[in-house]
């Protein structure tokens, strides 16, 4: 049967034009944003909405939407930098593991679980404490020594699932050796699972980013973030909520729409989902 058309999934089609909206804004920040994210314009502290300030301002009279728009290139940033390195990562080990099998495969899928067994969050903590200092880079490193075991076990389920099949056979057959077959025969046929997996990666890293931001862990002033703003503003829901809602609605809808656009891709590349 048929694949479902990419131009009739409304999932699809939704986290596109997510993704594609955060995306821009965020890379046209600098020409977008009215003020001075960080500097001190003048104006009311905790004004509410209005014409000179869409999104109100801050506890510091700094204008809302200016900080979310550069907050945006920071948090989309981290998401996608962080999961371009765990894939890699990812992708070696898994690979390593599916096609040789026997003691590779044990030692690395076990030292995959033991990661993979401890509650994230706590970890991400635990490790950015060891450092001196707190700051995005720690969060990258952190996030990236956590983040590969999803690609890693995505990897070495395809290369199970290819390296039986008989162009694998073939090639080796022929001569070929295991560098040639894994990055010719074996990797871009599995390229479908580890996308998908990947793009839901993305979104899982901004939430991360966002919570050890939240935490103090993550961005330090004057680098700007969702979770940096969301404790910022998390003092004055009750009197001024724009501080807080807007970063946190922010990060819902780029989130929402990378989730979005990683279920799409699974329904379309997937053989399980086709009409």
């Amino acid at each position: 049967m048929a694949r479902p058309s990419a131009l009739r999934h409304r999932g699809f089609l939704t986290g596109v034009a997510f993704v594609g909206v955060f995306a821009t804004v965020s890379v046209l920040a600098p020409a977008l944003a009215p003020y001075d994210p960080t500097a001190l314009a003048g104006a009311t502290t905790l004004a509410r909405p209005s014409v000179a300030h869409p999104l109100g301002t801050d506890a510091l009279g700094r204008d809302l939407l200016s900080r979310v728009l550069w907050a945006g290139r920071v948090s989309l940033a981290v998401g996608l930098g962080v999961e371009i390195l765990a894939a890699l990562i990812g992708c070696a080990i898994g690979m390593l593991a599916g096609y040789y099998g026997g003691a590779v495969d044990a030692l690395l899928m076990r030292t995959t679980d033991v990661v993979m067994a401890f509650p994230s969050l706590v970890l991400a903590i635990g490790l950015i404490a060891v450092f001196e200092r707190p700051g995005l880079d720690k969060v990258v490193i952190v996030l990236v020594a956590l983040g590969w075991t999803t690609i890693a076990r995505v990897m070495r389920g395809a290369v199970l699932s290819l390296k039986a099949r008989e162009h694998v056979q073939a090639a080796r057959a022929l001569g070929a050796g295991d560098v040639t077959i894994m990055v010719r025969h074996l990797f871009p046929n599995a390229l479908g699972p580890l996308l998908v997996a990947a793009t839901i990666g993305v979104g899982s890293n901004m939430v991360a980013e966002a919570g050890l931001s939240f935490l103090g862990l993550g961005a330090q002033s004057p680098t700007l973030s969702w979770g940096a703003m969301l404790a910022d503003g998390q003092t004055f829901l009750v009197t001024a909520w724009w501080v807080a809602v807007f970063p946190g609605a922010a990060l819902l809808l780029a989130v929402l729409g990378v989730n979005l656009l990683g279920d799409g891709l699974r329904d379309l590349l997937d053989p399980r989902f086709r009409e």
